[in-house]
């Protein structure tokens, strides 16, 4: 099969568009051939510098596509169902294999390059907000890196559980194509302070919860603008900034919380957010929540695609098609 793979860690320009042996299916395991890969944030950040478990190393997250084989007493699916799949890695070739607990159906009428958009952003943004966040109706969240995949799930999901939201980006532009999708108030980090623009939105209260994937120096102008019993939650390093020193110091009194998210523990931890994410899938389906597909390209395009993602001009996912 075709993949794009790496022989070290670097920039975009280390991909290579190569042959490689067909992966087989294990015990419990599903074959897909993959259709459409949504590039996360992780993927870029494990091609600059994140472990290798090959050599060829192949990333990626998260793709949709065909079941072609079935591994030993695999059960629930079956030869020719249509799936979206994650894992560690391997999204960026033409055929995966995945354990079943990370595969799920694709309902009818749901095309490949939405599904393939949906597991990771959107299960993280409903753990940020309701799991870990408690996100209640009449509250006020903050979402961060508002255009990126999960602050557009995010955006769409609070606005349904009943609150007023707001939410960041770096542009006039990018702010006014998120109030269809259920803005209330942005707030452009690339002319003004945040913090100051939260408080000033809330009549000096804060926000009750804030979804932060932008981490560093981000991460502490968070914790600045929540609300008495405020919970902040990090669930990533998208400004790339990690390692600083963090300040929690104001936390205990106001009694405000911050809490760290990572959905793949959640995934290997239990069936919860197997189930929560098939209801995301579900509402995709539906039309409740949508899927923003800025741009497409195809898998030997890679190393542009990643490129672009990186030049930070993206409003919603990145799209590969082998």
């Amino acid at each position: 099969m075709k993949a794009a793979v790496y022989y070290e860690t670097g920039s975009p320009d280390v991909f290579r568009y190569e042959d490689v042996p067909d992966p087989r299916p294990g015990p419990g395991e599903l074959l897909v051939g993959i259709e459409a890969v949504s590039i996360e944030g992780g993927d870029t950040l494990n091609r600059l510098g994140g472990p290798m478990t090959a050599h060829p190393h192949i990333v990626g997250y998260q793709a949709a596509g065909t079941v072609l084989e079935l591994g030993k007493g695999v059960e629930g699916f079956a030869l020719g169902d249509r799936v979206v799949t994650v894992g560690l890695n391997g999204s960026h070739a033409e055929q995966r294999v995945v354990g079943t607990s990370f595969a799920w159906h694709l309902p009818d009428g749901l095309g490949m390059n939405d599904a393939a958009c949906i597991p990771v952003p959107y299960g993280t943004a409903h753990d940020c907000l309701f799991e870990f966040g408690r996100l209640q109706p009449g509250e006020t969240a903050l979402i961060h890196a508002g255009a990126g995949g999960v602050g557009i799930a995010a955006i769409q999901m609070a606005k349904r559980a009943g609150a007023r939201v707001l939410a960041t980006a770096s542009s006039d532009e990018r702010l006014e194509r998120l109030k269809p999708l259920g803005l209330d108030e942005g707030i452009n980090y690339a002319t003004g302070d945040f913090v100051a623009e939260c408080r000033r939105l809330t009549d000096g209260r804060g926000a009750d919860v804030i979804v932060d994937s932008v981490g560093g120096a981000n991460l502490q102008g968070s914790l600045a603008a929540l609300a008495y019993r405020g919970r902040c939650i990090t669930v990533g390093d998208a400004g790339r900034s990690v390692g600083e020193p963090l300040d929690v110091s104001g936390l205990r009194g106001n009694n405000q919380s911050l809490t760290g998210v990572f959905l793949g523990g959640e995934l290997f931890m239990g069936t919860r957010a197997h189930a929560m994410i098939a209801d995301q899938i579900e509402a995709v389906a539906s039309g409740a929540l949508k899927v923003v597909i800025d741009r497409t390209f195809p898998l030997a395009e890679a190393a542009e695609a990643h490129r672009y993602i990186e030049s930070r001009q993206a409003f919603g996912r990145v799209v590969l098609i082998p």
